[in-house]
């Protein structure tokens, strides 16, 4: 046994208050992941509130907070005019009755230049930018459809055919001045942008679809990281870049794993689909379209997933009761972190818009306190799990 003399008393009485001054003082990470999440003093970071860190200890500093935050999910939209006319998403935004906070355009590799204006005006009107960035010319796609005799799979064997846009042309650095020139624009604007680059590559009716234009497996990956590493190289770090296949429509169809380029090289995981086309021509739900798809990619990425692209027919008079049963469906998928509507009238009219019935469903459904939430520059996007 230890004997405690007076000079030990007072040497363990010293040693704990120094303990307790160096807890008291102790700085503490802030949050849980985020791109871009820094340090700084103890606080909820999801809900912005402050946790003072002590009388004596280093000023208090705003808590950092995230796109869309922990138990919320966003709702987007895209249209045919995108950011060059906002008349279809002021008509969606007042049938939805609240305020999308995401839009989603496309641009084509043959004569899409970055242009800071395109979002700068989706971010004035309190939206996320997410740009459809697409290595093909569009104008091909254009010429097809105007060809009244070809069939649908005609139509995506012409549009498909674009040896100047082969996979491998970007893995080997033939675009890389154009791809420069993207990062060094958006880097330039100083607020996030999600890039969805090369969509629906399991499919094979686009050009970067490697069972189309002479790609080889394998390739699709390639190029997906030579394009985010030409970004990371420039300093283009505000890009939340966002990899999109079509749902798995069969059991026929690749597996998606083999065109994953890793969770470090993405930052959000989606899928594209819609009830009222192809297989899901008669009525099919939320998770008869998706379930299956999410459930795989599930079983080698752990990001946050977005429904890139949806919509619903109304050919045989069930377009709201989808709508109001999709986003019952939603909660269930906490991993599903938001949904962009495809407000387009196209092969149908997907528009909620365009039918009353629809768009009292879509509001009341939005209306939740699940979708009450802001985008601003200033909000970190989350890129891991709750």
């Amino acid at each position: 046994m230890v004997r405690l003399t007076r000079p030990r008393v007072f040497m363990v009485a010293i040693a704990a208050l120094l303990l307790a001054y160096a807890f008291a003082l102790a700085p503490v990470t802030a949050g849980r992941g985020g791109k871009g999440a820094a340090s700084g003093p103890p606080t909820t970071a999801e809900s912005g509130t402050v946790v003072p860190a002590g009388a004596d200890g280093p000023p208090l500093q705003p808590a950092v907070e995230f796109f869309p935050p922990a138990g919320k999910a966003f709702f987007g939209v895209m249209t045919d005019k995108g950011p060059y006319d906002f008349t279809a998403v002021d008509r969606f935004a007042a049938a939805a009755r609240r305020e999308p906070q995401v839009m989603l355009f496309g641009l084509g590799w043959e004569s899409g230049t970055f242009d800071r204006v395109l979002f700068d005006r989706i971010k004035d009107r309190g939206m996320l930018p997410m740009l459809g960035w697409e290595p093909w010319d569009y104008r091909v796609d254009q010429a097809a459809r105007k060809q009244k005799k070809l069939s649908a799979r005609q139509i995506d064997r012409l549009r498909s055919t674009q040896p100047r846009y082969r996979l491998s042309r970007i893995v080997n650095g033939d675009f890389d001045g154009y791809l420069r020139s993207w990062a060094e624009g958006v880097k330039s604007l100083g607020y996030p942008v999600a890039i969805r680059f090369a969509h629906e590559m399991n499919g094979d009716w686009y050009p970067w679809c490697e069972k189309a234009n002479g790609n080889r497996p394998g390739e699709y990956v390639e190029a997906w990281r030579h394009v985010h590493d030409l970004f990371e190289r420039a300093g283009a770090t505000n890009v939340i870049w966002v990899w999109s296949p079509n749902a798995r429509w069969s059991k026929t169809t690749a597996h998606l794993s083999g065109f994953y380029p890793g969770d470090d090289y993405v930052d959000w995981v989606g899928t594209t689909g819609y009830y009222g086309t192809g297989t899901w021509s008669r009525y099919s739900s939320f998770d008869a379209i998706f379930g299956p798809t999410i459930a795989e990619i599930r079983t080698f990425s752990r990001r946050p997933l977005v429904v890139t692209e949806t919509g619903a027919s109304d050919a045989d008079g069930r377009k709201a009761q989808w709508i109001r049963e999709t986003f019952r469906a939603l909660p269930k998928h906490r991993d599903v972190i938001g949904l962009i509507w495809f407000e387009v009238d196209k092969e149908v009219d997907w528009r909620i818009a365009g039918s009353p019935a629809a768009a009292t469903a879509f509001a009341q459904s939005v209306a939740a306190p699940r979708y009450d939430l802001r985008w601003s520059p200033d909000l970190l996007p989350r890129t891991e799990l709750e």
